[in-house]
């Protein structure tokens, strides 16, 4: 693979700029093709560049004052915020400084400004924020997880479109299969969005074989490779299933602790467990992608740490390595159209 540059947000997300050099360091090991451009307030960022001697040679700071807060309004940041670190970094990626963009910052903003910068894919009216999810049969991805509460039938078919690209060209699923999230799988169930997008998938012509409705249970056990919803309803089931395994971890904790015969159970399984935690360890899924934008763009989870930092500029550099943009935009191209003879004989 040719050379790579990947632009950071350097002061974007809970423990910024000290998680984002750290997490470029680890991956600077894992791709030493890999360059990066860091955009931030230089009195910060130098100081940790200073002892990393490897990262320091590929790195190039990109100095800026301006920060998107937390907590700021989108239509604020995408005002205000020209010369913010964020803002930066996703100029880069246009005008061709960069092949691609991650940032731990303000989840809005970040959409926001790359659908401004960056713009859309033909055919696709608003992007979606995509993730994998960890199932019994491997991997699944799931969208829209949050940048759209409110989605027409049009949005989930265009969602349906860049969540099979995604499996076919990160997952290497060459037809995957793919569902409407709902509240029962029977045809009756769901509202009429759901229903007119299942109409149109099922007539629909392009790679990926349509199963209809699938339910909540359904995510984890696998039962599709893409799993299609509104942002709303895929970022409640995004927090669930986060929430849901710190749970168990921390009742598996709790009972190998409660007795001496328990922790010498836990020193016989320890391997196992092992094997348990780094399978279900949320930083091993950081990374989710603005999908239906014509540019790379990895959202990261605010509150990681530097492995999870490491792993989302994993997910843009495998975006950049299978060409996703391209395999996208043909997808776009094939993708079924009833929308527009309605738009035309209104």
């Amino acid at each position: 693979m040719s050379r790579l540059t990947i632009a950071l947000d350097a002061m974007g997300g809970d423990n910024a700029p000290q998680v984002v050099v750290r997490g470029a360091n680890i991956a600077r090991q894992r791709h030493p093709q890999v360059e990066f451009l860091l955009f931030g307030r230089k009195g910060e960022i130098a100081p940790l560049l200073s002892g990393m001697q490897r990262l320091r040679d590929v790195a190039r700071i990109v100095h800026t004052d301006d920060v998107v807060r937390g907590d700021e309004k989108p239509s604020v940041a995408l005002r205000s915020g020209r010369n913010s670190s964020m803002r930066l970094a996703i100029n880069a990626v246009h005008e061709g400084a960069a092949d691609g963009v991650v940032s731990a910052g303000n989840t809005g903003a970040l959409m926001a400004m790359s659908k401004f910068v960056l713009k859309t894919l033909p055919g696709i009216d608003r992007p979606a924020i995509a993730s994998f999810f960890p199932t019994l049969k491997g991997e699944s991805v799931m969208l829209d997880l949050g940048a759209n509460i409110y989605c027409n039938a049009k949005n989930l078919v265009d969602f349906a479109v860049l969540g099979t690209s995604f499996a076919r060209t990160v997952l290497g699923q060459p037809e995957p299969s793919y569902g409407l999230l709902n509240v029962g799988s029977e045809e009756i169930k769901g509202h009429e969005a759901l229903h007119e997008a299942s109409a149109i998938l099922r007539e629909a012509r392009f790679p990926g074989h349509f199963v209809g409705f699938v339910e909540g249970d359904d995510i984890a056990k696998g039962t599709v490779d893409v799993i299609v919803t509104d942002g709303f309803t895929g970022n409640v089931a995004l927090k669930t299933a986060e929430g849901t395994a710190k749970l168990i971890n921390e009742f598996v904790r709790r009972t190998f602790r409660s007795s001496l015969l328990a922790g010498i159970g836990y020193l016989l399984a320890r391997p196992a467990m092992n094997k348990l935690r780094q399978r279900v360890d949320p930083r091993r899924y950081n990374g989710a992608v603005l999908t239906g934008l014509n540019g790379v763009a990895v959202k990261s989870h605010g509150g990681t740490d530097t492995i999870g930092f490491a792993n989302a500029i994993d997910v843009a550099i495998d975006l950049l390595k299978h060409d996703f943009i391209a395999e996208t935009r043909k997808a776009c191209e094939s993708m079924p159209r009833p929308f527009d003879n309605q738009a035309a004989a209104s």
